[in-house]
C-alpha cells in the first residue's frame, strides 16, 4: 500500500491516499472535492456502489476508504467484510453515513471498520479520521458510538476469550470502548500516556485482538460493555 509501514499502517504526517464510495453522484463529487483540499490527502478514485468500490480498492490500492453505509448491490458493511478478508494488506475503511444509527456502528466494527463517522461532521474531522485510519488507529470518537456504548460491572475474567485482564486493563477497556483517546485516558486515569500505552497493548495481547476496534468488539461480545445510552 502506498506509503504504508508493515501492517498498513501509514506513518504519521505521510500523504494519504483515499477511495471514496457513496451511491450518491453529488455527495460523492462534494467530499473528493472537500477532502482532496485538505493537507496530506489524495483522493485517487471513486465507487458508486460496493461492488464498485472493491473493484477500484483492488485496482487503486488506497490507503484508505472511506465507504458510505447504504448503496445497491453491495452495501458497504459487506464490502468492508469482503474486502478485509482478503489476502495482503487491505486498505483501511472508515465508514460514513448520514443516519446515526447504532446497528450500523456495531456492524461496522465487526465487520473490521477502522471507525465511523457521520456525514454531517465537519470536513476537516472526517479528514482526522482518515488520517487516523491510516496511521492504524481505530476512530472511536464518533458521537452515534458514544451514545451506543455504556458501561456496566465488569464481566468475569472466564467471560474473557484469553488470559483474564487486570482490572486496570479492563478499567482501560471500558473507557477505550466509550471512544476515549489514549492522550483522554491518561488524562481520565491521571496516568501517563505510555502507561496507558503498555496497557492497550497488553489488552489486544490478551484478548487476540488485531486493533482497537477489534478489542472493543469482543468488550461488546464478552459482556464487558454493552450497548445503551450513554449519560
Amino acid at each position: 500500500m502506498t506509503g504504508s509501514e508493515p501492517g498498513g499502517a501509514v506513518p504519521t504526517g505521510a500523504p494519504v491516499t483515499l477511495l471514496i464510495a457513496d451511491d450518491d453522484e453529488v455527495t460523492r463529487s462534494g467530499l473528493r472535492t472537500l477532502l482532496a483540499a485538505q493537507p496530506g490527502i489524495t483522493v485517487v478514485g471513486e465507487a458508486a456502489d460496493g461492488v464498485e468500490a472493491l473493484e477500484q480498492a483492488r485496482l487503486l490500492r488506497p490507503d484508505v476508504v472511506l465507504m458510505d453505509v447504504r448503496m445497491p448491490r453491495r452495501n458497504g458493511i459487506e464490502a468492508t467484510r469482503q474486502l478485509l478478508a482478503e489476502p495482503g494488506e487491505p486498505p483501511k475503511v472508515v465508514m460514513i453515513t448520514t443516519f446515526e444509527n447504532d446497528g450500523y456502528v456495531t456492524a461496522a466494527l465487526s465487520a473490521g471498520a477502522s471507525g465511523f463517522v457521520l456525514k454531517r461532521l465537519p470536513v476537516r474531522q472526517i479528514a482526522e479520521a482518515v488520517r487516523v485510519a491510516a496511521a492504524g488507529e481505530a476512530i472511536l470518537f464518533p458521537a452515534a458510538l458514544r451514545r451506543m456504548v455504556s458501561a456496566r460491572p465488569l464481566g468475569s475474567a472466564e467471560a474473557l476469550p484469553r488470559a483474564a485482564l487486570t482490572g486496570r486493563e479492563e478499567e482501560v477497556l471500558r473507557l477505550v470502548a466509550t471512544g476515549l483517546s489514549n492522550p483522554e485516558i491518561a488524562e481520565s486515569l491521571t496516568v501517563s500516556q505510555e502507561t496507558v500505552k503498555t496497557h492497550v497493548g497488553n489488552v489486544l495481547t490478551k484478548l487476540g485482538a488485531q486493533n482497537r476496534t477489534h478489542a472493543v468488539v469482543i468488550a461488546y461480545e464478552s459482556g464487558l460493555v454493552v450497548p445503551g445510552i450513554a449519560g
